[in-house]
């Protein structure tokens, strides 16, 4: 064992100790849901906690959990980590597979503590960078067929076909490629269309506008809290809007850390999206959120979270934090949400209005949170009342590996809802039961 991996875990034994004195000086607490959350007071972590399971994966017949009326199947198997889909006109379903790489200098302990600890829980590696093509011919809710659509792309993640065109945002921006509905291969060359700086957080996901002649692009921030300072934090946390017609891009919204899932409540046509919180300042603190998004609006962050409360980490501009607006719903902290889609009424028994998103899960808070997929009902074009699980099982009954992790969210053809799963590999599939 290197010099490295003695520290790392030394640093890791610390850190757990951290957690266990955290477990006794903080109150447990359920995690914060709803449009006005009590969110407990900042308190800065001087070790931050990293608690995560251990990638595992699913064996033999072993599946997710569904909710009472639901059933589950796996539409299909041996991808390498999917994380975003897309359904195409004839059913195809389009399958994103990309991974997070090491990247940046591991500069202190807890770098490679961190770095380690992703490693083992499967959230960093060669990212294999490709599209799948996965096709159901004989409509049984299993895909038998699986063909590599583009490959060699740079961590391949938001999909949107527009007439023959196939729009891909890789992590350095937005591509287009000549594609025709029924194809399993794609030879041509894309054309970038809109640069976004690699790295950090670097899911680039896409949504259609209803006219279909714009697309929104979500680009995360490089950092926690603007750690190396805003210049570098440029064009990032914040959400694009490109016009394909003149090829020009603005930011629509901004002072949104990592938002990824997009989606249009189609009551008032707004745009939605589900955002990661910032780190280091207690378990629920601040939680993760599905908010509408304003054209101009600014969400607070680096300097503050859930509207105007100031984070004291982070060099202030006032000016900044008096325009910022409370996101509309939490979703428990650090529950990573990262898959967002719209299910009508009846697109699951037991379930009306709302969306399903895909809670990846946590590695930074005391006791784990999310590890499911969730749904949140809508009334009057808003999220309202608790959050319902519509699968779970994704852990060990002792927490301690993961099973499974779940990320994008589409609703097939068919009307059955597909889940992405990265760390079982698997595209789980929902139906009534």
């Amino acid at each position: 064992m290197s010099f490295a991996d003695i520290y790392a875990r030394v640093v890791a034994w610390v850190g757990a100790g951290a957690i266990l004195a955290r477990s006794f000086n903080e109150p447990k607490r359920s995690p914060l849901y709803g449009s006005t959350p009590d969110i407990p007071a900042a308190r800065p972590q001087a070790i931050p906690t990293l608690k995560m399971p251990t990638a595992r994966g699913w064996s033999g017949d072993h599946k997710p959990t569904a909710a009472a009326g639901l059933t589950v199947n796996a539409y299909a198997r041996g991808l390498k980590h999917p994380r975003w889909m897309h359904v195409l006109p004839n059913g195809d379903v389009l399958v994103a597979e990309a991974l997070s790489t090491p990247g940046g200098a591991i500069k202190t302990p807890f770098d490679y503590a961190i770095f380690t600890t992703m490693r083992r829980a499967a959230a960093v590696g060669q990212s294999p960078n490709r599209i799948t093509l996965l096709r159901d011919a004989d409509g049984d809710g299993v895909a038998e067929e699986q063909h590599t659509l583009l490959e060699g792309l740079n961590q391949p993640f938001g999909m949107q076909l527009i007439g023959n065109t196939l729009y891909v945002g890789n992590t350095d921006g937005v591509y287009a490629y000549p594609f025709t509905v029924g194809d399993t291969r794609i030879t041509a060359t894309g054309k970038k269309l809109m640069a976004t700086k690699p790295g950090g957080h670097w899911t680039r996901s896409l949504l259609a506008s209803k006219d279909q002649t714009k697309l929104y692009v979500g680009v995360g921030s490089q950092s926690n809290i603007g750690d190396s300072g805003m210049a570098v934090e440029e064009g990032r946390a914040c959400i694009f809007e490109l016009d394909l017609t003149t090829g020009k891009s603005r930011i629509f919204a901004g002072g949104l850390r990592n938002p990824v899932g997009l989606a249009f409540e189609p009551t008032t046509g707004e745009l939605f999206t589900v955002v990661n919180e910032r780190d280091g300042i207690g378990d629920e603190t601040p939680p993760d959120y599905l908010t509408s998004v304003k054209d101009g609006g600014f969400y607070g962050w680096p300097y503050s979270y859930w509207g105007k409360i100031v984070d004291d980490r982070v060099p202030q501009d006032p000016a900044k934090v008096a325009t910022a607006i409370a996101p509309d719903f939490a979703l428990g902290g650090h529950t990573a949400s990262l898959g967002l889609c719209w299910l009508p009424e009846g697109t699951l028994p037991g379930f009306g209005d709302g969306m399903a998103i895909g809670q990846h899960g946590s590695w930074n808070r005391s006791t784990l949170s999310g590890y499911k997929l969730a749904f949140v009902s809508f009334a009057n074009g808003k999220p309202t009342g608790t959050p319902r699980d519509i699968l779970t099982g994704f852990l060990s009954p002792d927490e301690k590996e993961s099973y499974g992790r779940p990320v994008g969210v589409v609703i097939a053809r068919d009307g059955a809802v597909l889940m992405a799963d990265d760390v079982g590999d698997v595209i789980w599939r929902v139906t009534g039961a």
